[in-house]
């Protein structure tokens, strides 16, 4: 198999990931100068609700990489 066989437990772990702390860090460290359209700070609720679906992704993952 492409990557062996632990390649969509590996994958949701790194996509988990990157959505918890990419909205992690949207919330921490906002855009100093938000062009034009763009909002000044990223909305609470939804990326609350992403970082908890990330953790979620990745724990899950971790679980299936660590029981075989």
């Amino acid at each position: 198999m492409f990557l062996g066989n632990d390649l969509l437990p590996f994958l949701m772990l790194a996509l988990g990931g990157a959505l918890a702390v990419g909205n992690g860090l949207a919330l921490v460290r906002p855009p100093a100068r938000p062009k034009e359209g763009e909002l000044t700070r990223a909305p609470v609720g939804r990326s609350l609700v992403m970082i908890g679906i990330g953790l979620l992704a990745a724990v899950w993952a971790l679980a299936s990489l660590a029981t075989g």
